[in-house]
């Protein structure tokens, strides 16, 4: 998805390749009253450990609003 609205906005093929492996193959772990769970990867939507997340979520955002709206 990240991918896809990156390219769907313009963003140059050079930045969303520097992008894409900070988010590929990322891990989290859930922490909860019980401990911590093991690690697993995060496949779905945008890794909140970096830096970019939000700059990511308003591109993605902005692609889906893009592409959904209609012309009135």
């Amino acid at each position: 998805m990240i991918r896809w609205a990156m390219s769907k906005l313009g963003v140059e093929e050079r930045l969303v390749l520097a992008v894409m492996p900070r988010h590929i193959g990322a891990k989290t772990v859930v922490r909860t009253v019980y401990g911590i769970s093991n690690d697993f990867e995060v496949k779905v939507g945008i890794y909140q450990g970096s830096a970019f997340s939000l700059l990511l979520s308003v591109i993605v955002m902005e692609a889906l609003s893009t592409e959904f709206r209609v012309a009135v």
